[in-house]
């Protein structure tokens, strides 16, 4: 290698070659510097976890920190005390982009694809907190431009590189309760509102917040204390996308991947009539997806969240003393069932099913420095955006159902359209306000 090749040259240049196998790792470790400098967008209550997952690791520099709110700006610069800090993105990009190799994405679900956009077309490596973004369509596009540049990303869902859901992607894949016939997956989180309006009045925007930057893209708005920031913005239709959008991204991820499955074919929720501001409390969504190698020729795929959940599954009995979890998963196979609770392990049943092959021996995987590793050209990603794009995809077509209950919602996933209900794609993309 030329001694010439700046780092920062050769990150760029790495991008354009992180699809091609052919070439040995040790190609892309050889950069001068092997730290890895990180900006981040977000840094409280998700965004604070990844900064610190991030500080733990050996070679990675941050080196900037944003944040619209200054008081968790300046908690986290106290953790990264070398980081320029900044309260708009667009700011930092501008005045540390030959700085930045990379950027960790933790807004707001509403602002997950402009900023993590904005950080592609500069030509940085990204993750983002999940949901990848706010609706199907950016979720496509943000897939794209991702393969279209050849940069290494991770999608958020930590849970994906645990022992306890790769064992479960294992187990399935080697048929050890046969093609799967039903999934049933549930979270009791009630991410939701279901008043008939917003409350009226307005408050006093904190001093610390700029409320313009906040709301981003979103429409304005008036502000309203815990209404809005700084974590109630999951349940409102804007910012967020409730409980199945958000929790069925880590419970979706373990049976969607072991599964194999891609793009389904519709969608229909059973949950209260739409209120036009917030997503419904509780909602039940029944997906229909083409049949893989792991499936029976019919796969029934039914999510369940708030009062819903967790769900009485027909056929399905626990053992005595035993209970449902209240966040998990259970498959419904040809030679038994299996159960994973969330964060946690497989169980089949009976019982002894599992105890009849031996057990996967599988080394940990640290979920950020598995990305960090890879934006520095060693390995690959369990879940870049081309996984969790998809995915993505996937849950939030039922979101869109929520907005019509009891109607089954067909989608061509090709050309990114309800074929049977026009007036639902007004909600599969958004315009954004110039802010």
């Amino acid at each position: 290698m030329n001694s010439q090749l700046s780092r920062r040259n050769f990150i760029k240049a790495s991008s354009a070659f992180a699809g091609i196998s052919i070439l040995p790792s040790g190609v892309w470790a050889a950069s001068p510097n092997s730290k890895l400098q990180i900006a981040q967008v977000g840094v409280w209550n998700r965004g604070r976890g990844n900064l610190e997952s991030l500080l733990r690791l050996p070679n990675i520099e941050m080196v900037g920190l944003c944040d619209v709110d200054a008081k968790y700006l300046d908690s986290a610069s106290e953790l990264a005390p070398d980081a320029k800090k900044f309260t708009d993105y667009r700011e930092m990009f501008d005045k540390l982009d030959s700085d930045i190799d990379a950027v960790l994405v933790a807004t707001p679900d509403h602002m997950h694809s402009p900023v993590s956009m904005a950080a592609m077309e500069r030509g940085k490596h990204v993750y983002c907190e999940k949901p990848l973004a706010h609706n199907v369509v950016e979720n496509r596009r943000l897939r794209e431009v991702s393969e279209e540049k050849g940069l290494v990303t991770q999608l958020g869902i930590q849970v994906s590189s645990s022992i306890g859901q790769r064992m479960t992607v294992e187990y399935i894949r080697s048929g050890l309760i046969g093609k799967v016939s039903e999934v049933h997956v549930w979270s009791n989180k009630k991410w939701g509102r279901d008043e008939a309006a917003i409350p009226l009045g307005e408050n006093p925007i904190p001093e610390s917040l700029d409320w313009n930057l906040w709301l981003g893209v979103a429409d304005e708005r008036r502000f309203l204390s815990s209404y809005y920031h700084p974590g109630q913005w999951r349940k409102l239709l804007d910012f967020g996308t409730g409980t199945l959008g958000d929790m069925g991204v880590h419970i979706f991820d373990t049976p969607y991947r072991a599964l194999k499955l891609t793009d389904p074919v519709s969608a229909k929720a059973s949950c209260r009539e739409p209120n036009s501001f917030a997503h419904p409390a509780s909602n039940r969504v029944e997906y229909v997806f083409g049949s893989t190698d792991y499936t029976t020729k019919r796969l029934k795929w039914t999510w369940y969240d708030g009062d819903y959940a967790p769900p009485v599954i027909p056929g399905f009995e626990l053992p005595e003393n035993y209970t449902m979890p209240s966040q998990g998963c259970v498959y419904i196979g040809e030679k038994g069932n299996l159960m994973m609770p969330h964060m946690s392990g497989p169980r089949t049943y009976p019982q002894e099913l599992i105890r009849s092959v031996p057990k996967p021996q599988l080394d940990p995987i640290d979920h950020h420095g598995e990305w960090v590793d890879a934006c520095l050209g060693n390995g690959k990603t369990r879940s870049p955006f081309t996984y969790g794009g998809p995915l993505t995809e996937t849950l939030q077509l039922g979101v869109v159902a929520s907005k019509y209950p009891e109607k089954t919602l067909k989608w061509n996933a090709k050309a990114m359209k309800i074929t049977n209900l026009a007036s639902a794609n007004q909600y599969v993309d958004r315009e954004y306000r110039a802010f």
